[in-house]
Parts: C-alpha cells; sequence; structure tokens
C-alpha cells in the first residue's frame, strides 16, 4: 500500500516513520527543502525517543521517502494524511491556510481516485470545507475524477508518541463512504490485530473527540491547579487529596497531578480553537474559559513564591530553572511555564541559570543571552538563591543533595511539579515549598 503524508512536523514525520514500519511505502511531503535533505541524511527537525532510529531504518529500507513535490507522488498513492500545522490565529481561532492549501494542490494535480485524511486538529467542518476545495478545482479543469475525505485525529502525546502510535488506546475515523471505510481499515490492520480499538464515526464527530478530549485533560489539570491553590488555604494536603479522588473509579487518576501550569502544542491551542469555535456559532463555553484563565494564572505561581520568600525583593538575586520545555522527554517549550517564569525574574532584575536534558539548544533560540545555560544540573544551581524545578525529568528525581545544597548560595527549593517530599527536603537542610 502507498500512501502520502503532507508535513513533516511532530505529527507528520511520527506518522509516516510508524506506518512505513509496517511495512507501507511512505512518502513524506514538506515544501521545506532543508528540513527535507536533513532528513534524507538523517537528522531528525525535532526531539522525540526512538524516531530517529525508526526514520533511519525505513529510509534506508526504501519504505520511506522525503519529497517537496505532493505532484509528483500523486499518481501512486491511494491515501494522502494531511498534517500541515494549523497554528493558531491572532483571535485563536486555528489558521488553516495549510489545510487549504493541500486540498488545492491535490484537486489540481489528481487523475485517479484518492483517500484525503485530516491528521491535523482541526476545527469541526474542515473536511467538509476540504472537500468542496478540492470539487471546485476539478470543476475548474472539467474533470469528474472521485475522491473521498476522512478525518483521524491523532492523540500522540510527545515524548512517547512511538508507543502511543504503535499501541493506540484507540484509533478514531471518521468517514462518510464505505469505500473510505475499507481503506481505512486496511491500512490499520496491522495495528488492530491485538485488538486495539477503532471507532469509526461519522467526519464532524472524529474532528470534535479531538478537541473534546484534550479540553477534558486540559480541564482536569486547571480543576486540580485549583485545590491544590485551596488545599494551601486550609491546610489539607492535595497529594493526599489527588490519591483519594484518584482511587474513584468514575475519576481514576491521570491529569491529576497539580503543577505550574500546562504547556505545549496542543493545550492551548486546542483549548482556544474550541472556544473560538463555539463563540462563532453563538455558544459560550464557560468551563473552557475558566480552564484557560486558571492555567495563565498558575504559569505565574513560582514567581508569586519566590517574591513570598524574598520579601518581595528579587532585584540581583540568582534563581536556577530545572527544566525548560513543557513536559518531560520533549525539547518543545512551546507555552511552557519556564517561559512565563523567565520573563518575570528578568523583569524583576534577576540573574538567571537554566538547565534541561534537552531543550537548551531550543532554548538558547528563544532567549539567547538572556539567561545562562548551564552544563548540569548542579552547575545550573551554583551560588543560587533558590533553585525552581519546573519539568519533572527523570534525571531530577533523585540529586545529590549534599553536592547541590553546597552549590547554591541559599538552600531554596521551590517544587513546581510536587516530586519531592517536604520532610525529606527539610532533614537535608533546604527551605522547601511546592504546589
Amino acid at each position: 500500500m502507498d500512501i502520502a503524508v503532507v508535513g513533516t512536523g511532530y505529527v507528520g514525520l511520527v506518522t509516516g516513520a510508524c506506518f512505513s514500519e509496517m511495512g507501507i511505502n511512505v512518502t513524506c511531503v514538506d515544501i521545506n527543502a532543508q528540513k527535507i535533505q536533513n532528513l534524507k541524511q538523517g537528522i531528525i527537525p525535532i526531539y522525540e525517543p526512538g524516531l530517529e532510529e525508526l526514520v533511519k531504518r525505513n529510509y534506508k529500507a526504501g519504505r520511506l521517502e522525503f519529497t517537496t513535490d505532493l505532484v509528483s507522488c500523486l499518481d501512486k498513492v491511494e491515501v494522502v494524511f494531511s498534517a500541515v500545522g494549523t497554528p493558531p490565529d491572532e483571535d485563536g481561532s486555528a489558521d488553516l491556510r495549510f489545510v487549504w492549501e493541500v486540498a488545492r494542490t491535490i484537486g489540481q494535480h489528481i487523475r485517479q481516485y484518492v483517500l484525503i485524511v485530516t491528521k491535523s486538529t482541526v476545527p469541526v467542518g474542515t473536511a467538509q470545507q476540504v472537500k468542496a476545495i478540492i470539487s471546485e478545482e476539478l470543476s475548474k479543469r472539467n474533470l469528474d475524477i472521485s475522491f473521498d475525505v476522512a478525518s483521524n485525529p491523532e492523540f500522540l502525546k510527545e515524548g512517547t508518541a512511538i508507543k502511543d502510535f504503535m499501541g493506540p488506546d484507540r484509533v478514531v475515523v471518521g468517514t462518510e463512504s464505505e469505500k473510505a471505510k475499507e481503506l481505512m481499515e486496511r491500512l490499520y490492520k496491522p495495528f488492530t490485530l491485538n485488538n486495539y480499538r477503532t471507532i469509526y464515526t461519522d467526519i464532524p464527530s472524529a474532528e470534535m473527540i479531538k478537541y473534546a478530549a484534550n479540553a477534558m485533560l486540559a480541564t482536569r489539570i486547571s480543576f486540580m491547579n485549583d485545590i491544590a491553590n485551596l488545599c494551601r488555604l486550609v491546610g489539607a494536603d492535595v497529594n493526599m487529596v489527588r490519591r483519594g479522588i484518584g482511587s474513584d473509579s468514575r475519576i481514576g487518576s491521570k491529569f491529576l497531578y497539580p503543577g505550574c501550569g500546562y504547556g505545549g502544542s496542543c493545550f492551548p491551542k486546542d483549548i482556544k480553537a474550541l472556544i473560538k469555535l463555539a463563540s462563532n456559532r453563538g455558544y459560550d463555553m464557560q468551563v473552557l474559559q475558566a480552564v484557560e484563565e486558571v492555567n495563565e494564572k498558575q504559569k505565574t505561581i513560582l514567581f508569586r513564591k519566590l517574591k513570598t520568600l524574598f520579601s518581595d525583593d528579587l532585584k540581583g538575586k540568582t534563581i536556577a530553572l530545572w527544566g525548560l520545555s513543557f513536559k518531560p522527554e520533549t525539547d518543545d517549550m512551546r507555552e511552557a511555564p519556564a517561559l512565563v517564569l523567565i520573563e518575570s525574574l528578568l523583569q524583576a532584575g534577576c540573574n538567571i541559570r537554566v538547565y534541561d536534558p534537552a531543550a537548551m539548544d531550543e532554548s538558547k533560540r528563544r532567549i539567547g543571552e538572556r539567561v545562562f545555560h548551564a552544563k548540569d544540573l548542579y552547575d545550573a544551581a551554583l551560588d543560587a538563591d533558590a533553585l525552581c524545578l519546573l519539568t519533572e525529568w527523570k534525571e531530577f528525581r533523585l540529586p545529590a543533595w549534599g553536592v547541590l545544597k553546597k552549590a547554591m548560595k541559599t538552600p531554596i527549593l521551590v517544587d513546581g511539579r510536587n516530586i519531592y517530599d517536604k520532610k525529606e527536603m527539610e532533614s537535608y537542610g533546604f527551605i522547601y515549598d511546592c504546589i
């Protein structure tokens, strides 16, 4: 089976590599010529465990190809996945110009049946607009070529994307024809041999499932952060509360971890897009507006804690940050709480020393020389007046506390992910604060 995947970003590259691993011939397409050239040389544009090995192996085997020319592969593929970016527009809605461009190109050049599958996260109704654009372009060519559209949203978690694709919780496919459904069944058969669930729906429902899933997860995070802040005021232990409510089978324990706010490429963008989608239909998403408001405020909590610890006098203080990416096992800093904290600390006149196992290059690109990029976690803490943990990387879980305390000017530890124990930290001589 031959397919094309348009877009070699996070979703597109993982999708193409994983399909090729299952024996499918995949052509990955991107307009960025340098990125395509790098991929041919085995240079991966994103940090994702296991992806580089997967790409190199399947490229060498001839199952995975890279090109800048979508038109050149349209005659040989049965399915085209559209996995291009849908960044937030100025009003919060999803910017779909790249999706439309892919649709136009397909409509202008197909000469035989093809199934166009939207993999990007897009608002409800996008697939029907893609269908309309392709039909319009075919009409301009005076051609009557059959095609189908489908929705196949991704549910990949950065850091475990390969595992998520190869062993999915569920595969959601929205179609409107038996032919499209049969093609998708063939495509995903290698993944469903182990009884992974495939859920077939209409197209609008598939498009909504992706947004609703991310909205629910973001809601759980903001809810738990709200509860954590209240726990502090009433003297309750949020970790005990989390365990207590998470043991309820109706609730479960996932995404109930309080912290310094969520970030990344999905939750912030998708929440904004869903709120805007509803607004365009005259509906007010009050819960999600509150979720977003709580999260934006939560991103400032570590700065507020530092101000309290230093009696509102942060000028000239050296603050160490452990973790810059929005979550472990990725170098993605989009909407990361670290960015908010860094800007606040700089405005307060602080010196900042940072370390992250994967995101140092990304930090240098985003922040430049405004902060000191340390060589390791201990170098980051050197002569620091306080240390803040923002990302729960494994190497931060059990450092040499004696070495760390000696390296710091003042042993103040502010834990933005609640991975340490207060009594234990105090036994090592640290002044400890958490969410």
